[in-house]
């Protein structure tokens, strides 16, 4: 399983590759949105500090809503999906193989630039540190429940406006302890209990997840 598992991730990497400006797109996207805000409030270093956090955090969030939409469809579209349905390997391990490349093309690259764009809002290094940890647990989880709403909107027209509409209540508590972990830690009362309950997040979508989105790729697919 675990070769399986490998080559399904090593195979979209290649893909994602081949891809570059699907890959761009989503990493421009949050660079611009968290880039502007600033711009648009004002030179206030007070009101920065306190609305960064939560500003980098909805520019994650909606960027890797951005890339879920492909997350299956070029799979689905030339048949290979449903080749992957009839091998005997379990399908929700090839989801699972999907949704890790899926992170280390997205979520890795929002992870890594996200202190340099913190610095425009005045954080601190002790605070640039739990951002980044915040988002090293938070946006695999975000990927993991994703794949659920991928799977239910496959081929539906419209399924964009539908995959949002699925998804964004599940991703609310991820956004609130993700961004509280920083503000908690800047206001010096520890941020443990955030990362806490983001890694309970993530422990219960990578048990869960992969099996929903496995049965909603089959709901799909029939």
């Amino acid at each position: 399983m675990f070769a399986v598992l490998r080559i399904i991730i090593l195979r979209d990497l290649t893909l994602a590759m081949r891809r570059r400006a699907d890959v761009l797109t989503t990493l421009f996207f949050f660079v611009i949105v968290v880039s502007l805000f600033p711009l648009g409030v004002g030179p206030d270093m007070d009101l920065l500090k306190l609305m960064g956090p939560g500003v980098i955090w909805v520019a994650a969030l909606l960027a890797s809503m951005l890339s879920l939409g492909r997350l299956f469809a070029s799979d689905y579209a030339d048949g290979t999906l449903e080749q992957m349905i009839l091998t005997p390997q379990p399908l929700a391990l090839i989801v699972l193989g999907k949704v890790v490349a899926h992170w280390l093309v997205t979520g890795i690259p929002l992870v890594l630039i996200s202190p340099l764009l913190a610095i425009q809002y005045g954080m601190t290094p002790a605070a640039l540190w739990i951002l980044v940890c915040s988002l090293l647990l938070g946006t695999p989880a975000l990927s993991l429940i994703g794949a659920v709403g991928a799977g239910l909107t496959l081929g539906l027209r419209g399924g964009g406006v539908l995959l949002s509409l699925l998804i964004l209540p599940l991703y609310i508590p991820i956004l609130i302890f993700g961004a509280g972990a920083v503000d908690a830690g800047s206001a010096g009362l520890g941020a443990q209990a955030h990362f806490s309950l983001l890694g309970a997040f993530l422990i219960l979508a990578l048990c869960l997840t992969p099996w929903a989105a496995a049965t909603a790729l089959r709901i799909s697919i029939e």
